[in-house]
């Protein structure tokens, strides 16, 4: 037996009264924010290279290797 609509407006109202919208639209704002930093991670984490150094390191080190050269 699945829930029916008017089960599940049911569910929805009584949380909006337990909790209230303020509290319900400031949890769902701070799971937004997690969601954003969670993606924001990842693409961190694709953008190192597989030898696990990153391009910034790779150009300090050029440079490097150039100043000895002079």
């Amino acid at each position: 037996m699945s829930p029916g609509l008017g089960s599940i407006i049911l569910v929805v109202i009584l949380i909006v009264l337990l909790f209230g919208r303020g509290k319900i639209s400031a949890l769902m704002g701070d799971l937004a924010k997690g969601i954003t930093s969670f993606k924001k991670g990842l693409k961190e984490d694709s953008g190192d290279d597989e030898d696990g150094s990153n391009d910034a390191d790779n150009k300090g080190e050029e440079k490097l290797e150039e100043s000895d050269k002079s």
